[in-house]
């Protein structure tokens, strides 16, 4: 991992334009008020799967850390009870997208940019890779 990359990444996404319809391209997603943007891949099978999830985890740890500094600490994000609530009321995007393939985020409201900050690890889908996610929006967490 390249932590000064992705740093980087996510500052450039909170000043990125958004695009006026969703597009999607190697697994990065924008649209409208919201960018994700694929940090890390990871492919694997059943074994090589945990392994990665866990230095996923280790990864996101770390970007926490260094974005703490920055813009404050801030608890877990409960993208779990966001995907509950999919099914009572309707979630914006990202979120509602993150909450299918993430259990937790870390988050922050980047100051100065009018954009909130989230980076998480998709391991859900069983069927696709694990990723350590960067995203940048302006639509506020539900």
């Amino acid at each position: 991992m390249n932590i000064a990359r992705h740093i980087a990444l996510i500052d450039e996404l909170c000043f990125r334009p958004f695009t006026a319809e969703r597009t999607s391209s190697n697994g990065d997603e924008s649209g409208p008020g919201y960018h994700v943007v694929v940090l890390e891949r990871g492919h694997g099978d059943c074994g090589a799967r945990a392994e990665t999830v866990e230095q996923y985890e280790k990864y996101r740890d770390a970007l926490e850390e260094r974005l703490a500094d920055r813009w404050s600490e801030t608890a877990p994000y409960n993208l779990q009870t966001v995907s509950l609530r999919t099914g009572q009321e309707e979630i914006p995007e990202p979120w509602a997208s993150l909450s299918a393939r993430a259990r937790v985020a870390c988050l922050w409201e980047a100051e100065g940019t009018g954009r909130w900050v989230a980076v998480c690890v998709a391991d859900l889908d069983e069927a696709d890779d694990v990723k350590l996610l960067g995203v940048a929006t302006e639509i506020a967490p539900p």
